[in-house]
């Protein structure tokens, strides 16, 4: 090992990266904070009525926002990213004023806003919306064509935001409580988009418009357009909460194959309603939607595009074998219909009770279907994938996103959080109490770090930012002398105590350590000392013996 890299080693491991980057600018304060323009004001329902020309790849049409006044304001911001261009806002029959900054587009009010009342402003625009080069993760709409010849198109937009192809309030922390979707599409294709469908009006022109009704809380990253030549089949699923309606749309050709592999929905939902409590949307039922992108969470509408295979994409990426047992885009995703559509988070630096719920939720899949072992196998595989570059929450406030490791080392961080509570039905009771007591809520990082601290019964506060806000792995020095085992914790945050199960000769302890050295009567034994393999730490005799 050359010198230089020694030495970048010993940093990595001592020192906690706690910037993503550090220069944000205005736009950034303004796409991410909850502004004085946006404060006043709450979203109650939006009427999107557009128009989708898949062959010019244009949209057209208007977004009407209904709203409640919380503590008067004149000044109303909506985002539409370019190169959509709002044409005009009007209230009341009035045309109003708008003054743009970037994105964010400060309509000003003539009508006087008094707070308690409801009111309507209709913003129209139009253009060719971002095209997304690499969906979802960069975002925007996406043009292909079937293997028919015939347009296939979707929306995608986490982190980029729904502003990158509709005009709304783009910030997390707000969510509409309903929302009707008017979407026009030429007469040979369909519109498939979120909750229930309420019929299709044929009109003159060869077109036809997709009614479709959200009757709950829905995140603006969640609302989606999927249109192509769709066939439609359906279930019904008989669920916690009742019946629930399964609805399937996938592409002409692909009817046989989705049929054989979409019968993966109910197994994910029998495995998550046991985990995590009803599904979260009985009232606007469950789609599975073929796209033209891997797939996506949007809400009551997951996308697909996984090939009609299991793991991702075909391969595993525990590399246990495990993975190969389920389709990952229809669990994955899914998944998400509890963490990120159910419980959302307000800002994006707080991604991880999205990201890390749902990786770990592949696990509790597993284990549901597979066993135990199995299950924990499962997530162990997935930390050949941990990067700890940065800390896995970003900075408040600028939009900005943490470390992908809220995927694998999210996924690990919960399941070592289940070792330390120690009680398997405890944990579970846990997890149904996250969604029914965050149910339709947009949450901080707090609010999940301290309902997970109230219902373990443990001060959880350096344990999470051990693993959310510092980069570095525990690691349980120890040594034997004396007939005593000497322990501590090192390369962790103040106060970091977490209790840990190790394993001597066969035989499980338990043992508290602190960052202090502490001892217990325990002799080494033949095969030394091995750390349970669930937690996610590392171990280092400090004799070398």
């Amino acid at each position: 090992m050359k010198p230089f890299l020694i030495i970048f080693l010993i940093i990595g491991i001592t020192t906690p990266i706690f910037s993503q980057h550090t220069h944000f600018n205005r736009r950034d304060s303004i796409r991410g904070s909850i502004t004085p323009e946006r404060a006043w004001w709450d979203l109650t329902y939006y009427h999107l009525n557009i128009s989708v020309d898949p062959t010019a790849k244009k949209i057209n049409g208007s977004n009407t926002v209904s709203y409640k006044v919380i503590d008067p304001g004149q000044v109303l911001q909506i985002d539409l990213q370019a190169p959509l261009r709002i044409y005009k806002a009007i209230q009341d029959g009035k045309t109003l004023s708008i003054d743009q900054e970037g994105s964010a587009h400060f309509i000003n009010l003539e009508k006087k806003q008094v707070k308690g009342a409801v009111n309507n402003i209709e913003i129209f625009y139009g253009g060719t919306p971002h095209e997304a080069i690499r969906p979802p993760w960069d975002g925007g709409i996406t043009w292909q064509k079937d293997n028919n010849g015939l347009p296939f198109a979707a929306s995608s937009c986490q982190g980029i935001g729904a502003s990158i192809w509709w005009p709304c309030k783009d910030h997390m922390y707000d969510e509409v409580d309903s929302m009707l979707m008017s979407i026009t599409v030429p007469e040979n294709l369909m519109d498939v988009s979120n909750g229930r469908f309420r019929g299709v009006d044929t009109h003159d022109n060869g077109t036809k418009t997709y009614h479709w009704f959200v009757n709950n809380p829905i995140n603006n990253y969640g609302v989606n357009i999927n249109i192509g030549d769709y066939v439609h089949f359906s279930e019904k699923y008989a669920g916690e909460k009742g019946e629930l309606d399964v609805d399937y749309y996938v592409l002409r050709d692909n009817l046989e194959k989705a049929k054989a592999q979409f019968t993966e929905v109910p197994r994910m939902l029998k495995a998550f309603e046991h985990w995590f409590g009803p599904y979260p949307f009985y009232e606007d039922g469950f789609k599975l939607v073929e796209a033209p992108y891997l797939g996506m969470e949007h809400q009551s509408s997951i996308t697909y595009g996984n090939g009609y295979q299991n793991g991702y994409l075909g391969r595993d990426l525990s590399g246990t074998g495990w993975g190969l047992k389920f389709d990952f885009i229809i669990v994955h995703e899914a998944g998400h219909e509890w963490f990120a559509n159910n419980i959302t988070y307000k800002d994006r630096a707080d991604m991880w009770i999205h990201e890390s719920f749902t990786n770990y939720s592949e696990n509790l899949f597993v284990e549901y279907h597979f066993g135990k072992e199995a299950g924990a196998t499962y997530v162990r595989g997935t930390r050949r994938a941990i990067r700890n570059d940065r800390p896995i929450i970003a900075p408040y406030g600028v939009n900005a996103v943490g470390s992908s490791d809220m995927y694998y080392k999210g996924g690990n961080m919960l399941h070592t959080l289940r070792q330390v509570i120690d009680n398997d039905e405890k944990w579970r009771n846990i997890l149904r109490g996250l969604n029914k007591t965050f149910y339709h809520q947009t949450v901080t990082s707090k609010q999940i770090e301290d309902y997970l601290s109230q219902q373990s019964g443990r001060d959880l506060n350096a344990f999470f930012n051990q693993y959310l806000r510092d980069t570095r792995i525990p690691v349980l020095e120890y040594m034997f002398e004396n007939g005593q085992l000497q322990y501590r914790w090192a390369n962790v945050v103040a106060g970091f105590d977490m209790p840990v199960k190790i394993i001597i000769s066969g035989k499980s302890h338990w043992i508290q350590p602190t960052d202090q050295w502490n001892s217990k009567k325990l002799r080494a034994g033949k095969t030394g000392l091995k750390v349970d393999p669930d937690f996610y730490v590392s171990a280092l005799n400090i004799l070398g013996s």
